[in-house]
C-alpha cells in the first residue's frame, strides 16, 4: 500500500480556525444507532454530519425552495465543522494526515441542481483548515429528503498516524 505524500498539518489547524473564527465543538449527540466517528487502521470515518450550531440546525428544508444556496453552503461548512468535531473527540486533529474523501447530501427541491456548488462550501472549508491536506476525493448527491428536515448532510474519511 503506498503511503501519503501529504504531510500532516499539526497544529496548523488551530490556527487556522482561530484565523476563520472558530472553534472545534463539542461533538453533536448522535440521534440514532450510532457512533460520531470510528477509526479502522489509518482511516477515520465520520457518520453524516447535520449542521447544528449549539444544539440547533443552521437552516431547515429544501435547497432551491425553502434555503437558499448561500445558506446551503454555509450549513455544508457547519457539518465539515462538526465532523471535524467528531475526528477529534476520537483521535485528535493533530493526528490527521489528511482529509480523503468527503460524502455530501442535499435535500433538494425539484430541479435543483447545484449539489456540487453546495458541498463546496464543505470542501472549500476543509482546504482552509488542513491547507493540501485538505484537499479530497467527492461525492455530492441531491436528495428528497434528509434527517430533522436538514437541507445538507456531510461526512468524511480521514488519514490519521
Amino acid at each position: 500500500m503506498a503511503e501519503s505524500n501529504v504531510s500532516g498539518p499539526g497544529t496548523r489547524w488551530r490556527a487556522n480556525l482561530d484565523r476563520l473564527g472558530l472553534q472545534v465543538p463539542e461533538v453533536v449527540a448522535p440521534v440514532a444507532a450510532y457512533l460520531p466517528a470510528v477509526r479502522s487502521g489509518a482511516h477515520v470515518y465520520t457518520s453524516g454530519q447535520l449542521p447544528f450550531v449549539s444544539g440547533e440546525l443552521t437552516a431547515v428544508g429544501k435547497v432551491g425552495a425553502e434555503v437558499s444556496l448561500a445558506e446551503a453552503v454555509l450549513a455544508a461548512r457547519w457539518c465539515a465543522l462538526n465532523a471535524l468535531a467528531a475526528v477529534h473527540a476520537l483521535v485528535g486533529l493533530d493526528e490527521v494526515v489528511r482529509i480523503v474523501k468527503v460524502v455530501g447530501f442535499v435535500a433538494s427541491a425539484p430541479g435543483f441542481t447545484d449539489q456540487p456548488l453546495v458541498i463546496n462550501g464543505a470542501s472549500e472549508f476543509l482546504g482552509e483548515v488542513f491547507g493540501p491536506a485538505g484537499a479530497h476525493a467527492r461525492s455530492a448527491v441531491g436528495v428528497f429528503e434528509l434527517p430533522k428536515n436538514t437541507p445538507v448532510e456531510v461526512e468524511l474519511i480521514a488519514e490519521v498516524r
